[in-house]
Order: structure tokens, then sequence, then C-alpha cells
């Protein structure tokens, strides 16, 4: 994952109050809460589509979500598990856009891309 937000914000007198920095996580731990806040998402898939022993010992945090952030524009991957019984359209949408608004709502960058991955149903 690579994410570094960053944004200058400015005090009454129009200058700069200095540099708010939000670290990766930050950005992942929102989109991850949001996306199993949609109705129909069981849980978070996996973004390592192999399994193999490296994986289930590696070390990362592999929480089904993949954030990148370019020219202060967020860019995701979701992967998720969804229920049987949904509308697996309506939840893809769904996810793409309350991630979309919490993202700009909570950290105030503007939001390029969401993908939405289905990886399987339950």
């Amino acid at each position: 994952m690579s994410a570094n937000a960053t944004t200058n914000p400015k005090g009454q007198n129009g200058k700069k109050l200095g540099t708010v920095r939000i670290a990766p996580g930050v950005l992942a731990t929102i989109v991850e809460a949001t996306t199993l806040g949609v109705e129909g998402v069981l849980r978070m898939g996996d973004t390592n589509s192999s399994a193999s022993l490296s994986r289930i010992f590696s070390r990362e945090n592999n929480d089904g979500v993949k954030i990148e952030v370019k020219e202060d524009k967020v860019y995701a991957d979701l992967y998720i598990i969804v229920d049987k019984n949904a509308n697996l359209a309506q939840v893809g949408k769904q996810v793409q856009g309350d991630v979309s608004t919490a993202i700009r709502h909570l950290v105030g960058m503007p939001v390029e891309q969401i993908n939405v991955y289905i990886q399987n149903v339950e």
C-alpha cells in the first residue's frame, strides 16, 4: 500500500498553519470500516490471489484493501466477500459510493478510482 496524504491548511490571515500528514494506515482503516458497513458485505477478501506458505507467514496486513495516492488523488482496490442473497452489482456500487464519500469527507482528498472485486459469495 502506498499512501501519504498531505494537506496544508491556512489560518485566518491566509498563511499556512503547517502540514497535516495522514498515515497510510488511516486511509486503509477508513476504507475497510466503510466497506464493512455496507449491507451485504460479509468481510474483506484477500488481496493476494494465490495461497502459499509465504503468504500465511507474512507479516503484511492483508485486509482486502490496496490504496495508492498519486498526485494527491486516492486510488483504491477493494476485495470483498458478499452475502449470496445480495444483489452483487448493487453492493459493489454502494461500496464505491460510500468509500468515496468517506474519503472525501473524513480526509478531504479527491477520489479518482475505486475498484471493487467480489471474490466470493457465502
